[in-house]
């Protein structure tokens, strides 16, 4: 058993369902709650990674995150050195790989909510900041507590965008997912098997959570 792959893999996957949880609330509610000229342009580039084999988002990912490229050379500009093949660039790809199931749950659950709840509280002197804050988050935790599971499983079991991105470095981009395949590549079925094995508990244990939550938002 590859115990630290296992351990970058839910390090991984923690961190970029904190961050995305960060990152995805204010781009749900723009989403949800506003009209503007070229809004349609912003939801489909949020939901493209969706959509795009993650072989592509790994490619473009390596073309601006390489030292010639444009983010990779303001990093290594300020910092000497590179965003591909480091925990922090695989972290970046993981948050663009997951983003729209984040954005997507949320913005389903702020939609829901009672429009008169937010004119209540405009009335009452709240701002959009603090009805968002203290009216809309506390009202979409079930829609938040699923975005932030399907990010987390999403991560977990992330694999071609965080090998291009990444490499294979044990115990700094070698995710579990990566382990499987050159436990199989090597033709030790037993190694993979017991990383894949440790997949189902967790996986099934997440997919009741959301099954939880989409009933108790039902109700």
């Amino acid at each position: 058993m590859d115990y630290l792959a296992l351990y970058v893999t839910l390090k991984l996957a923690l961190i970029t369902t904190i961050l995305l949880m960060i990152i995805a609330a204010p781009v749900a509610y723009l989403l949800a709650y506003y009209r503007f000229p070229g809004k349609s342009l912003l939801e489909a580039l949020v939901y493209l990674p969706m959509a795009l084999p993650p072989t592509v988002i790994g490619f473009y990912l390596i073309i601006v995150m390489s030292p010639k490229g444009f983010v990779g050379r303001i990093w290594e500009t300020f910092t000497g050195g590179s965003l591909l093949f480091t925990f922090l660039g695989i972290t970046i790809a993981s948050i663009i790989y997951s983003i729209p199931f984040a954005v997507q749950p949320m913005k389903a659950a702020f939609s829901k909510i009672d429009r008169r709840l937010l004119e209540a509280s405009y009335v009452l002197g709240l701002s959009k900041r603090a009805t968002f804050l203290r009216v809309i988050i506390p009202n979409s935790l079930s829609g938040i507590a699923a975005a932030a599971v399907l990010v987390f499983l999403h991560s977990i079991g992330a694999f071609g965008v965080l090998l291009m991105v990444g490499g294979s470095i044990p115990g700094e981009t070698k995710v579990a997912s990566i382990a499987i395949y050159e436990a199989v590549e090597t033709m030790n079925y037993s190694a993979a098997g017991m990383i894949a094995l440790s997949f189902i508990p967790i996986s099934y244990a997440f997919l009741l959570l959301i099954n939880r939550l989409n009933e108790d938002s039902r109700t």
